[in-house]
Formats: C-alpha cells, sequence, structure tokens
C-alpha cells in the first residue's frame, strides 16, 4: 500500500498539539508499517535540519524527491517538497495527488483538498470542535477556514479519525457525521522520554534556563483564551500557604504565546502577583521532562479539550494532575485526575491549594497517573491507523 501523508505540520521548529500528533504518528506508522511505502508531503519552506526518523537522519539539504532507504518489514520513505506559497493544501498538495501512484491520502489535521484525484480513498484527523463551542475566541479568518475545513472532511473523507470519543460524539451531534466513518483513536505518548533520570545538575541547569525557581505548579499548551489562563492566574492569586517551602509558590505558565493573549499576560499585574506567575514561552523537547518532573502539580483549565495531549505528558512524567471536568479531558485521564469546574475560579484555586497542600495527596495522584498513562502508546494509535488506512484503501499487508 502507498500512503501519501500530509507532512506539513510534522517538522515545524516548535511542535505543539497537532504537529506532536503528526510527527510522533509518523514516525511509529513507519516503524509498523510492513511492507507499506510512505510519501511524505513537506511545505518548500520546511527546514528539516537535525531532523531524524527512525534513527535516519535525511541530511540537510534534499532534491524535490528524496529516497530514504529501506527501514524494518522493507518499507520505503519518500519526501516530496512541494514549493506552493499560499493555498498549499488546496492546491501544490491537490496536484500531487494526480500525479503520485497513491493508494490512500492521509490528512492528520482537518484539512482535505478538494481538488485531489477522483476515487482516491482518503482519511481525515479530526481533534476536535473548540471553535464551534467558542466561537469568540477564534480570529477570523481562522474561524471560518476552521469551519469550513472540518465540515468539508466531516462530509467528503472516506474515514474520519476522531483523537476521543467526545470529538467523535460532538462531530454526530453538531456536524451530523456518519458514525459508521468514524473510528476513535486515541493520541499516545513516549513515556521514556517523560521517564529519563536527570542529575541535580541537570534538573538546576534547565530550569535556571527556563529562569524558573521550585516550587511551582504548571500549565502548559499555547498561551490563548480557550485555555482559560485568565481564571488560572486568578485563582493562584487566591492561594494562601503558609507552610515553610510553599510561600513563595509560582504558577509556570510554559508554551508559545497564541492569539489574543495580551489580557492574559496583563493578569498577574492585575490580580497582584506579577512576581510570581512566570511566562518562559515554548520549552524544547531537552528540558520538558525535566519542568514536569519538578512542578508540583500540573493543571490544564481549558474551556474545552478535543484530546489534551499535556495531560499525558504530565501523567509520564510523575507530575499530579488537574483537570477541567469539560471537553476530553475526563476521558483522558480517567481516575487520575483531579477535576475542576473550569468556570468556578473558586473550585479552581480550593483545588490548587488542597494538592500543593497534601503530599499524600500528590503521590496518590502521581501513583494513578502513572498507571493510567500506561494505556496510550503512539505505537498503538500507529497501529490502529494503519488498519484504517489499510481498510479504506481496500488493502492489506
Amino acid at each position: 500500500m502507498i500512503i501519501g501523508m500530509d507532512a506539513s505540520r510534522a517538522f515545524v521548529s516548535q511542535r505543539t498539539g497537532t504537529e506532536n500528533y503528526s510527527y510522533r504518528l509518523l514516525r511509529e506508522m513507519i516503524s509498523n508499517g510492513g511492507a507499506n511505502e510512505f510519501i511524505l508531503y513537506t511545505r518548500g519552506d520546511d527546514t528539516f535540519k537535525g531532523e531524524t526518523l527512525q534513527g535516519v537522519s535525511h541530511g540537510n539539504d534534499f532534491s524535490n524527491t528524496f529516497k530514504v532507504g529501506s527501514f524494518k518489514g522493507g518499507d520505503h520513505l519518500t519526501w516530496k517538497k512541494i514549493g506552493w506559497p499560499r493555498l498549499w493544501t488546496q492546491g501544490g498538495l491537490a496536484l500531487r495527488t494526480h500525479l503520485d501512484r497513491l493508494d490512500v491520502l492521509f490528512i492528520p489535521a482537518h484539512t482535505l483538498p478538494i481538488l485531489r484525484k477522483p476515487g482516491l480513498p482518503t482519511v481525515v484527523t479530526i481533534h476536535g470542535l473548540e471553535y464551534e463551542y467558542l466561537p469568540e475566541h477564534y480570529r477570523f479568518p481562522q474561524k471560518l477556514y476552521l469551519t469550513w475545513s472540518t465540515c468539508y472532511a466531516v462530509r467528503f473523507a472516506d474515514r474520519i479519525i476522531a483523537v476521543s470519543q467526545f470529538t467523535a460524539d460532538e462531530l454526530q451531534k453538531r456536524l451530523g457525521a456518519d458514525p459508521k466513518k468514524i473510528s476513535v483513536i486515541h493520541e499516545g505518548v513516549d513515556r521514556q522520554a517523560y521517564q529519563r533520570s536527570f542529575t541535580e545538575a541537570q534538573k538546576q541547569e534547565a530550569l535556571n534556563k527556563l529562569g524558573i525557581s521550585k516550587p511551582y505548579v504548571l500549565f502548559l499548551g499555547v498561551v490563548q483564551p480557550r485555555k482559560n489562563l485568565e481564571r488560572l492566574i486568578e485563582s493562584f492569586s487566591r492561594i494562601r500557604l503558609t507552610r515553610p517551602g510553599l510561600v513563595s509558590l509560582k504558577l509556570v505558565i510554559a508554551g508559545k504565546l497564541g492569539w489574543m493573549y495580551k489580557e492574559i499576560l496583563e493578569a498577574p499585574r492585575k490580580y497582584g502577583v506579577e512576581d510570581r506567575v512566570k511566562f518562559p514561552g515554548f520549552v524544547s523537547q531537552d528540558f520538558l521532562p525535566i519542568l514536569l518532573q519538578e512542578s508540583l502539580a500540573f493543571i490544564l483549565p481549558s474551556l474545552t479539550e478535543g484530546f489534551g495531549l499535556p495531560v499525558l505528558e504530565a501523567m509520564a512524567a510523575g507530575a499530579p494532575v488537574i483537570a477541567s471536568k469539560t471537553g476530553a479531558l475526563p476521558e483522558v485521564a480517567g481516575e487520575a485526575g483531579l477535576y475542576i469546574d473550569p468556570l468556578s475560579v473558586d473550585d479552581m484555586s480550593k483545588t490548587l491549594q488542597a494538592v500543593v497542600g497534601s503530599e499524600k495527596m500528590r503521590k496518590e495522584l502521581i501513583k494513578k497517573g502513572l498507571s493510567r498513562v500506561r494505556q496510550f502508546s503512539w505505537e498503538r494509535a500507529a497501529v490502529e491507523t494503519l488498519a484504517v488506512l489499510g481498510e479504506v484503501a481496500g488493502k492489506s499487508d
């Protein structure tokens, strides 16, 4: 089976959300792909310095088509760089489907090319319908494009992969998706990466470079209104801790700036905690495991989430997890999470105070999290995704 894959998100320099999904899933699909061949479509301005796939570096420069030998089971991998400056999906990618011999096209995030080769089987992953819930938190024309592309994929893709049952249910209720076309495949996490051991010197070096000192509670994600960060900052300002070692507790909001973030950045001063709230920006994979491991607790107070990958990363790293009781987060964390009402500053504050103030509670949450996270892996997600692609293409290994 020849699988064409939109890899335009997989090799960006600062991967979050759908970019991490694309990259991690792609690696495992190739590793577990048997006799399948993969054609990865990337943008003309993508940079590949230092990137490796299955331990094989493809170098810094490559022609329009670059062949990377064979992998386990005789897989073949081809990169195709599409130099199409605008409307990349609807122009460049659509054109390649006519030129290349594909058995199936896999789009790992929402947007299906309209003028693709007639009859080409297609599979699209949809990560959530947050824009439907929170239209005021998405900028025009982003909201218009997300709405259109998701509705189009739901109607015309041969199969839809939903990253959670919550998202699958919402696709049916809100967009009238055919349940027979939907496959629920959870995202995964690289447990070994987050459970690595570090020396005290390594930990301190990482925290110093990030401008962070312990103790702290941690949020991880793109800084934007849907993440509910202004309420989080207000709830943090209400915590009262007198126990030695906790009076200097800080809130770390880690992640790159997204959109409509001005009020979020101004909130610490508004609530009188400007010296205790830190915004280190995007955190690389080199430092992320340490940042999670050294936190007193991890909190994801989002108004809604289609999945919530940082919850898995936190549990894998041994951080106690506090999460909103909305969206897919209870589905992901299960009994390992402590849940809050994202609209209640009082509930959020009391829960944060209870967790950071109780070592016993933290240990219980850590134990449950380490057990829960074993149910999620990128290998499992890849195997299940390959099965869907084979089914849609009418082929098997």
